[in-house]
């Protein structure tokens, strides 16, 4: 069996490109934005906590400071959660909240005791104290970055209207006019620099094109230190990983619930309805036995009939639950048996070095199946591949079709289970079905060695 080529590799942009589209992109200036309101805020939330705090502690002896105190910490998880949202709007990072869940109220006191020791709580009021100083350099590094580049750019266009002389940064740089309308000049305590022809202005033009473009990058790396540190103060890893494991959890135990009920529909509305009528067949027959042989035959032959196709139907409801043929003899071989009972053409490609845990290869083939039961059903395809790769500790599973596209995944849709059987593992399943196709339906597996 020929293993379909693996596909084409991505091509990376062109560094060029990458550096003069960058100062117009979205992501740029909501980075920018992000860095630079880290001042108004850490100014914000530095001057309230430290005023609640230090009032709340002040007056602890006279328990005025204990409701101070309370008030102080349930308006630093307010800010808290509105720097997560900042986060999210502009830093692109979705950070969970991080608390422990409140105790039960038996008494008044224990969910204030419990944020009191939450150690959640102390670190996001570490963060938000630390945003002023963080603000403070975010701030001056974005703010000057930015301004130099631009007034040196367009330095040329109002190079005319300066005062004289005109200080830029401090006393060690200055552009000055001189005696020409056009002259300016930069310098140094004992040294100037007059510019004043054409080519020293597009010199100073180019510098300042030169840190425009530097400075999204100096953005992007002010906002991924900014990401870290959100996410490792004002989130926790942990918590996501419970909060996913406890979505996949609950969609394992729908998934399951489903296919319980697939099962007793098909048993009672198959199976069960043809072992009735081949019961009713043979009773009739017993009657007839004696009086009637001809027809006693007629209806052997019949209960005959029933008996085969409900041996081929309850066949078809084990491969459903899980077919043997994966057990004995792996994936290619399961896959292969999918594919020649598709009536699509369907090529199959599978390199498996070594055979994945049964779960995993499961999964595998359901998803396989799925698929490849809608591509017959609603694609319109005239032809299906499947491809099955396991590089290192990770299963991709993927099927593609040449059909109309157009597919989506709906909760209570086949694609839904499939997408809640493969997060179960810890995998992803993508799909790729623009109008007018083709559609590519990928699933990522984790898989022990």
């Amino acid at each position: 069996m020929t293993l379909p080529p693996p596909p084409a590799a991505v091509r990376t942009p062109n560094p060029v490109l990458l550096a003069l589209r960058a100062p117009f992109e979205a992501r740029t200036w909501r980075e920018t934005f992000h860095l630079l309101f880290n001042l108004p805020v850490g100014i914000a939330t530095f001057t309230v906590l430290v005023t609640g705090f230090a009032l709340g502690f002040g007056l602890l002896i006279t328990l005025i400071g204990i409701p101070i105190l309370i008030a102080t910490l349930y308006v630093s998880r307010a800010m808290g959660t509105i720097e997560r949202m900042r986060a999210r709007l502009l830093l692109d990072l979705d950070v969970p909240a991080p608390y422990r869940q409140d105790p039960p109220r038996d008494r008044w006191w224990r969910p204030y005791a419990s944020r009191l020791t939450d150690p959640a709580t102390w670190t996001e009021v570490a963060y938000l104290l630390l945003m002023l100083p963080i603000g403070i350099f975010t701030f001056t590094v974005v703010f000057t970055a930015w301004v130099l580049g631009i007034s040196l750019l367009f330095l040329p266009a109002y190079a005319w209207a300066l005062p004289n002389p005109v200080h830029v940064v401090d006393a060690w740089v200055q552009i000055t006019l001189d005696a020409h309308p056009t002259a300016v000049l930069v310098g140094a305590p004992g040294s100037r620099w007059v510019i004043d022809t054409p080519i020293e202005f597009v010199l100073v033009t180019l510098i300042g094109a030169a840190i425009i473009l530097l400075t999204p990058w100096i953005v992007r790396g002010l906002a991924m230190a900014n990401r870290y540190l959100v996410r490792g103060m004002l989130g926790s890893d942990l918590v996501r990983r419970v909060q996913t494991l406890t979505e996949t959890r609950a969609a394992a135990v729908d998934l399951a619930a489903e296919d319980r009920r697939r099962i007793e529909r098909d048993l009672h509305d198959g199976v069960q309805q043809r072992l009735v009528a081949l019961a009713m067949d043979l009773g009739r027959a017993k009657d007839k036995m004696d009086t009637d042989p001809d027809r006693a035959k007629e209806l052997v032959a019949g209960a005959h009939e029933e008996a085969k196709l409900a041996i081929t139907e309850v066949r078809d409801l084990a491969r459903g639950i899980h077919p043997a043929v994966l057990t004995d003899r792996g994936l290619d071989a399961a896959l292969s048996a999918l594919a020649a009972r598709s009536t699509v053409p369907v090529t199959v490609g599978v390199d498996v070095s070594a055979r994945p845990p049964a779960s995993v290869e499961a999964a595998a083939y359901f998803v396989v199946s799925e698929a490849l039961a809608n591509v017959v059903k609603h694609a319109r395809a005239t032809t299906a591949g499947v491809t099955v790769r396991r590089v290192d500790d990770r299963l991709t599973v993927q099927v593609q079709d040449d059909g109309v596209g157009g597919a989506t995944v709906v909760e209570g849709s086949g694609l839904a289970g499939l997408r809640d059987r493969v997060r179960a593992l810890d995998g992803e399943l993508h799909l790729l079905s623009p109008d007018g196709g083709p559609t590519v339906l990928m699933a990522e597996i984790p898989c022990a060695s």
